[in-house]
């Protein structure tokens, strides 16, 4: 119930929880820095340097602040709004838990000028008699009887306060496959690191000696710096933050001196902290947080924040109706929250006091009135952004607007097209594009699209194909450069719109692999510089808006060749035509030829462009299957592939210059055709 599971999961919970103490503390104000310990023996110590746990005896139970904390339920500095102002603890039952799933659990405290430490075995206080060698579950342990103590073991400067906690987790509880993962541990360091700004968190994995790891993670910009670190394509607009407050009323048990538990009315506070921003591509990262503990599965907050997205931009978009050319069958349809969503990366936090989660493992936020507040928030910051009168943010709200607009438009195209893009059978017709030449057959792992660069080539391509397995597409010079176009510019270009609904998948976040009329997508272009261009623009178009194509690996690029040598034939020979494919094969071919004593022409034949071809020339080398070179087009990968994407083909024109500038002095003349 507490902890979720008990696997690796639950265990890494058990240690989040004992972490979030500490971070809850730095939130305070208490303390900068945390550090987290793997040891080769299978435990885990966590220290920070904040207020420390309190040591004196709590009048009602007549236990030390430390035991208090350490063994009972519902008694951690969270519980009723006594310490923190907002806190990740849901009933304060952290650090309990953690010590009842613990085969040992030592934590000491630096406070008053003294280190004070206690010991448990599954949450039962007493002392270990360790050896020489150090701190063992191993270790005879004898349970406190008459009463508990804590044990001044040291002296520590005047000033200087903290805890530190290890512990051995439960082998009797927790899957012996069970294991700390330091990867997860980095990811929610560095996570904490943004949410907390001037915290310093260290992580440290000695579990193999060595080569012990480590990490530290400190960030000062917060929300705003951590949405640019996980977006993942580069931005149409600066990063927004949305910022404000509400309070709202809950009603809570409250233990009275007498104790009497009562039902009161308290006020709330809740604040608001949002950074988003749209990118130029499609994918959608949000990441939610409540007091700076991840909620992946969402709740109110998140809930509030879609409500107010979806309000306050349909009603912009509304107001700006005509300039959007929002009118006839457009006006028609409604803005979508997929609609706006798409290519938005936020981080959305909220922090709140006694927080109400769907349970201790805290994935979803259960407080009701949160909504409201975030949803307020996001309207007034929101609006206020989409309807400035400053030059640069207008700008930016202009283009989100159109982008917004353009997916609507794209998802509708789709929708409409979703039947017609299938495959044609004997008993319904198709709309397909009339320069097509499809091929006969209905295996889609079979069967091939050529796209081919001119109708030159289509003529000689049609007589080079097998018609029964491969389709062809013409496309008239270079399409649009897609990386710099928005949307709707690509959905009205002739060529772009052609190639997606031919392939017959969608495109963007409507692209669906399996409705791909094509098991193989080939790009033929010119074996020239032209060539490559409009092949480096359909891989663009590829990468950017029908991605899983390329990830599946079914894209390809035709290898023509450049070179026909002419071998003469002899009585005992037959005239032999050999082909080559860059300037270092043929020269490589031709002495090989020489030292052979054969006779070839002089007058090689340089292939300009596929046309060139008769079509037999061109299916033995570039179409056949038995005899032809493909090259296969990966993104493995992505984070590098986008990159050269937005250097060669972005709008940001500074570092292509440099780019070319620094290649200049490493280029071949001889490949240019002049």
């Amino acid at each position: 119930m507490y902890i979720g599971t008990t696997d690796s999961r639950g265990l890494m919970h058990c240690l989040w929880e004992i972490i979030d103490n500490s971070v809850d503390e730095a939130l305070g104000g208490f303390g900068d820095r945390i550090e987290v310990i793997l040891y080769p023996d299978d435990s885990v110590e966590v220290r920070d340097r904040a207020r420390g746990i309190p040591v004196d005896v709590e009048p009602k139970t007549g236990l030390t602040g430390v035991e208090v904390v350490m063994t009972k339920l519902h008694a951690g500095g969270k519980f009723g709004g006594g310490s923190y102002a907002a806190s990740g603890g849901l009933h304060g039952v952290g650090a309990s838990v953690v010590n009842a799933l613990s085969e040992r659990l030592d934590v000491w405290v630096d406070r008053d000028g003294k280190t004070h430490h206690m010991a448990f075995r599954r949450g039962e206080p007493g002392r270990w008699a360790d050896p020489a060698a150090g701190a063992t579950p191993e270790s005879e342990f004898t349970p406190f009887v008459t009463g508990s103590r804590l044990d001044e073991v040291g002296k520590v400067a005047k000033g200087v306060t903290g805890t530190r906690i290890r512990y051995w987790s439960d082998r009797q509880i927790f899957n012996k496959q069970a294991s700390f993962s330091y990867e997860d541990l980095l990811t929610r360091a560095r996570q904490t690191a943004f949410l907390v700004p001037g915290l310093t968190l260290v992580i440290r994995d000695e579990r193999n000696p060595l080569e012990p790891s480590e990490e530290t993670f400190r960030f000062d910009g917060g929300n705003k710096d951590f949405v640019e670190f996980i977006s993942p394509d580069a931005g149409v607009t600066d990063t927004w933050e949305l910022k404000g407050e509400g309070s709202y009323k809950e009603t809570v048990p409250v233990l009275k001196p007498n104790g009497q538990l009562i039902s009161e009315e308290v006020e709330r506070d809740c604040q608001v902290d949002i950074a988003l921003r749209w990118g130029v591509g499609y994918e959608t990262e949000v990441r939610s947080f409540v007091n700076i503990i991840s909620t992946p599965k969402g709740g109110t907050h998140l809930a509030g924040f879609e409500a107010g997205l979806t309000k306050t931009v349909r009603k912009v978009i509304e107001t700006n109706a005509r300039r959007l050319k929002l009118t006839g069958k457009d006006g028609a349809e409604r803005i979508e929250k997929d609609d706006i969503m798409a290519g938005l990366t936020a981080v959305v936090t909220v922090r709140l006091p006694e927080p109400q989660f769907e349970g201790q493992t805290k994935e979803v936020l259960g407080t009701t009135p949160v909504r409201a507040i975030v949803a307020k928030v996001v309207e007034k910051e929101l609006t206020e952004i989409l309807t400035s009168t400053k030059r640069d943010t207008k700008a930016q709200a202009s283009i989100v607007m159109e982008k917004i607009v353009a997916e609507m438009r794209a998802r509708v195209a789709a929708r409409k097209q979703k039947e017609i893009s299938r495959r044609k059978n004997a008993l319904e017709t198709s709309s397909l594009p009339a320069k097509l030449a499809d091929c006969r057959t209905n295996d889609v792992e079979k069967s091939e699209l050529f796209i081919v660069e001119g109708d030159s080539a289509l003529g000689t391509a049609k007589l080079a194909r097998r018609s029964d397995f491969q389709a062809l597409l013409p496309i008239r010079g270079k399409i649009l450069n897609v990386q710099k176009a928005s949307v709707t510019d690509m959905l009205h270009n002739v060529e772009c719109s052609s190639i997606i609904q031919v392939i017959g998948a969608g495109s963007g976040r409507t692209f669906d692999l399996e409705q791909a009329r094509y098991g193989k997508i080939i790009l033929m272009t010119d074996a020239d510089v032209d060539g490559a261009h409009i092949r480096t623009l359909l891989l663009t178009l590829f990468f950017r808006y029908m991605r899983p194509m390329v990830d599946a690996g079914r894209v390809y690029a035709a290898v023509p060749p450049l070179h026909r040598i002419e071998v003469s034939g002899s009585a005992r020979r037959e005239k032999e035509y050999i082909y080559t494919y860059s300037e270092k094969e043929l020269q490589e071919t031709l002495r090989d030829l020489k030292r052979a004593g054969r006779k070839y022409k002089d007058d090689i034949q340089r292939y300009k462009g596929l046309g060139e071809m008769d079509a037999d020339q061109l299916a033995e080398t570039t179409m056949d299957p038995e005899h032809r070179t493909l090259r296969r087009i990966t993104a493995a990968d992505a984070a590098k592939a986008e990159e050269i994407f937005e250097l060669l083909m972005g709008n940001d024109v500074g570092p292509r210059r440099d780019f070319i500038v620094a290649g200049a002095a490493h280029l071949d003349p001889t490949r240019i055709d002049v």
